[in-house]
């Protein structure tokens, strides 16, 4: 049975807000703890996904639209 449009737009919303959050938690976690490599991996991860949801007009929460 197919998907319908509406779901599966919905679940990609949901799924690009759950890696939305969990690259801020990443990225936060490793600027508490200091570390460099960490922060360059988690920025990276960060603004791969900002840049994934805003090619897909979606809101990334993150104030800059």
């Amino acid at each position: 049975m197919p998907i319908a449009l509406g779901a599966a737009v919905s679940e990609f919303a949901e799924a690009m807000r759950r890696r939305l959050r969990q690259a801020r938690e990443a990225l936060a976690a490793a600027e508490s703890d200091g570390d460099a490599y960490e922060i360059a991996v988690a920025e990276d991860e960060l603004e791969d996904a900002l840049r994934l949801a805003r090619s897909h007009g979606l809101d990334p929460g993150d104030g800059a639209g």
